[in-house]
Order: C-alpha cells, then sequence, then structure tokens
C-alpha cells in the first residue's frame, strides 16, 4: 500500500489566516503541527515514509519539502488544476517508480481525525473491496445538517448510488432525517490499475495526456503537457460516472478542517462558548472565534461571530457564514489583492521574511536566516538590492566573491549580479533588505544553485 496526501488546496475560507502562497495545510492551527503533518504521521503510523506521497503546487513544494520527513517523495504540479489530475499523475508515479500495481490510499491535507486506531480499521476493512476492484470511498454519518458538504447516497448496502454536491439547507435536513446519506470524506483507496482504467473510460482527455508522462526517467510534471489538463475533481471526472464505487462507514471522529466554523467546532472552549486564540481581551463575548495574531483584539459583547485579526487583514463576520468567506478571498483575487496572495510574514526553507514597507519603485524587508541555511544562488534582472546587517553574522557571495559582514555593515547587489545571502553560523542572522526597481515581485528571480531543490 502506497498513501497520496492532496496538498496542493489554497485554503480560501480561512483567509486570512490562510493565503495562496501559504495556504492552510501548512498552517499550526489549533495544535502545534500544521494539518499537512498531522495527515502525514496518521499515515505514518502504518505506512512508511518514503511509502506517502504528497502532490502540491511548485510554489508550496519547497514548504511542502521542509515540513515532511526527508524520505517522504513531493510530486509539485506547475499549476493547479483540481483533484483528478493531482490523482491521476499521482499515480502513474508510483506504478511507474515502483513498477508495480499498488493498492494507493488517497487523503486530503485538512481533515482532523483524532481516532487513528478506527481510521485504520476503516482503511483495513476497505481492502477486501479494493482487491475485488472497486474504488473505496469513506463516508461519514452525518450529525446535523451540513451545506458545506458534499454527500453519498448508498442503496443499503456498500454499493454507492449517487454523489451528491453541496446541498441547501432543506436537503440537508431530508438528508439526515432519511439516514441512507452519508457526508463525503474526501479519502479514497483503490488499485491502481482500477482508478488508472476508469480514469481512461470516463476522463480520456486526462488519461491521453496522462500517456505522455515518463516518470522512470524524470521526477518532474511538464508544465506544457499538465497545462493542457480540465481543471476538474476526482468526484465529477470519475466517482459519478463509475459502477465500481464502493463506500465503507468511517466511525472514527472526521472534521474537515475547511472553515472558521469547523475550527471553532474542533477547538477547547471557555465557559461562555468562546475560543480565543493570541492576545484578545474580553467582555461579555458568547459563542465566539477570536483569533489574534499580531495585535491585541479587545471584544465586548459578541454573540456567535468570528474575528480574525493578521499583519495586514481583519475579518469579522457572523460564524453560520464562515463559509462565505470564500467569497472575500476570489475578490481579493479578482483585485489582484496582495492580501489575498501572500501575508506581510512569509517562510521559506532558510528562514522567513516580513515586508515592513512599500511603495512605487521601493519595498522594504527584514530576512531572518536561521542557522545553517542560505538562499539560493540567484539574481534578478528588474531590482537592485541593498543589505545592512541587524544582528548574527552574514556571509555574502556576490559575483563569486565572498564577504563575512557583522551588525551594521552593509552590501549593495546591483541588477542581474549573481548572488547569495548565507548563514553558516550558529546565531539567527537578521538582514534589512531595501529593494529598488521597476518590478519588485518574487517572480524576478533567477535560481543558478539552491541547497532544497528550487532551482
Amino acid at each position: 500500500m502506497y498513501g497520496i496526501i492532496l496538498a496542493g488546496g489554497s485554503g480560501s475560507r480561512l483567509w486570512p489566516l490562510s493565503r495562496e502562497l501559504y495556504p492552510k495545510q501548512l498552517l499550526s492551527l489549533n495544535s502545534d503541527k500544521s494539518l499537512l503533518q498531522t495527515t502525514f504521521e496518521r499515515l505514518n503510523l502504518f505506512l512508511p515514509a518514503d511509502k506517502i506521497l504528497s502532490v502540491t503546487n511548485t510554489k508550496h513544494a519547497a514548504n511542502v519539502k521542509m515540513q515532511l520527513d526527508k524520505k517522504s517523495p513531493v510530486l509539485a504540479e506547475p499549476v493547479s488544476k483540481n483533484t483528478a489530475p493531482a490523482i491521476a499523475v499521482s499515480v502513474k508515479y508510483l506504478v511507474e517508480k515502483t513498477n508495480s500495481d499498488p493498492i494507493v490510499l488517497v487523503m486530503p491535507s485538512d481533515l482532523q481525525i483524532n481516532d487513528d486506531e478506527k481510521f485504520q480499521d476503516a482503511v483495513n476493512n476497505a481492502v477486501k473491496f479494493v482487491q475485488d476492484g472497486y474504488i473505496v470511498t469513506f463516508g461519514i454519518r452525518p450529525s446535523y445538517a451540513e451545506t458545506g458538504f458534499g454527500y453519498i447516497k448508498t442503496d443499503g448496502t456498500f454499493r454507492v448510488e449517487k454523489f451528491i454536491e453541496k446541498p441547501d439547507e432543506k436537503q440537508a435536513r431530508e438528508y439526515l432525517q432519511s439516514g441512507g446519506y452519508f457526508w463525503n470524506s474526501g479519502i479514497f483507496m483503490f488499485k491502481a490499475s482500477v482508478i488508472l482504467e476508469e480514469i481512461q473510460k470516463s476522463a480520456p482527455e486526462i488519461s491521453n495526456i496522462l500517456n505522455r508522462f515518463d516518470f522512470a526517467s524524470s521526477e518532474s510534471v511538464p508544465f506544457t503537457e499538465f497545462d493542457k489538463m480540465p481543471n476538474i475533481s476526482i468526484d465529477y471526472a470519475v466517482m459519478e460516472k463509475s459502477d465500481k464505487i464502493a463506500m465503507i462507514e468511517l466511525k472514527s471522529d472526521w472534521k474537515d478542517l475547511g472553515s472558521w466554523q469547523s475550527i471553532y467546532d474542533v477547538s477547547k472552549k471557555d465557559d461562555n462558548g468562546n475560543v480565543f486564540v493570541g492576545h484578545v481581551l474580553d467582555k461579555d463575548s458568547k459563542g465566539s472565534l477570536v483569533y489574534a495574531s499580531s495585535k491585541l483584539v479587545s471584544t465586548i459583547g459578541l454573540e456567535d461571530t468570528v474575528i480574525v485579526e493578521t499583519e495586514d487583514a481583519i475579518l469579522a463576520c457572523k460564524k453560520d457564514r464562515a463559509q462565505e468567506v470564500k467569497e472575500i478571498y476570489e475578490t481579493l483575487k479578482r483585485q489582484h489583492d496582495d492580501t489575498q496572495l501572500v501575508h506581510k510574514t512569509v517562510y521559506r526553507p532558510w528562514g522567513f521574511y516580513t515586508v515592513i514597507a512599500a511603495g512605487k519603485g521601493f519595498q522594504t524587508k527584514i530576512i531572518h536566516v536561521n542557522p545553517g541555511q542560505k538562499l539560493s544562488v540567484q539574481s534578478h534582472n528588474f531590482r537592485s538590492e541593498h543589505w545592512v546587517v541587524l544582528s548574527g553574522t552574514a556571509r555574502v557571495v556576490l559575483e563569486s566573491k565572498e564577504y563575512i559582514l557583522s551588525p551594521g555593515h552593509s552590501i549593495d547587489i546591483p541588477v542581474k549580479a549573481i548572488h547569495s545571502l548565507q548563514n553558516p553560523f550558529d546565531d539567527d542572522v537578521e538582514v534589512i533588505e531595501v529593494q529598488k526597481g521597476d518590478l519588485l515581485s518574487e517572480d524576478d528571480i533567477i535560481r543558478y544553485e539552491d541547497m532544497y531543490g528550487r532551482a
């Protein structure tokens, strides 16, 4: 058996904490580990690290690799194309790398499951159906009329009659009362050959492109071919069309941590039903979630409200409308507003940087480099940079020359100069970087060498 973790989502309903370049699966929302890390550890209980493949977008790949066991492979999609292409490419990767027909368990990276024993029981129960040629989906018996999940209708046995998209409130109540409907957990299990055959039958446009990939000789997903893939979910592409679908009930606890309502539901509450995270000062609020990441947030008399504060954005909404946060995210994206794209503080494998000022033609950052780490050897076509060391000792490589800079010392990086900021020492390094130029974007980076495999 092999595991596939789907780790490429944008987490739009958890804005402003989740951003396009640092989405929810990389965040630690209700524990000291990220959602991705807890998903990996769940699979790692019965699968070795080298049999757990994470598939993500190329812009998240470095951060995904940083959070996981080094033995665990990561497959990077050049563009986001939804779950059907992601699963198809991942399965083909496993088949060609192992030269076998493995059983594959697919999991999203944003689920909370605390009862690992019951989860493993469900996986074990699914094996027989998988060996008989079924694609197994795992269903959750609904406990309330949820409108944010898809549903599965069975015929009273293990056979699936149909998949149903997110219902309205009236339909959700009917499904709850009838007893024959289950929430779609997003977890699937199958033999590699079976899912590839079903993709060929139901979504030949995916299969035809997939046949051009050769993972036996390459680790990368070719952009020119993958970009031609349709943007479609595995439910639409295969599950709703196949006659080989079986359902196993997952009797473990299960929560899709996809909205602020779900984060509230799984979090520890005070006597008034409130969840407070960070520096929060409250008076007389009830049933509310307040998340403060960088400032004091003071609240008075809130009821069933969500407040989320970050360095550059604040969300305030009624708790029962938390699903609509996605609309705010999409609006910001259409407006090319960076508060959808990235935090002021951005984490990288070598440390992090914080944007402290920006204007026309300039941008100022504080760069924090962890001990023993270094930025890639790179150049920029459109901007120059000026570095001032605030703390620690920095090694700077500029056009093949090496400079050791202590606090208070500075250096200029001209446009197109090949350079690298490094910290081979035991203490953290902090540097102020002032960028000047017509294009001040992370896209203006040409990498020549990189210890994290991004070159």
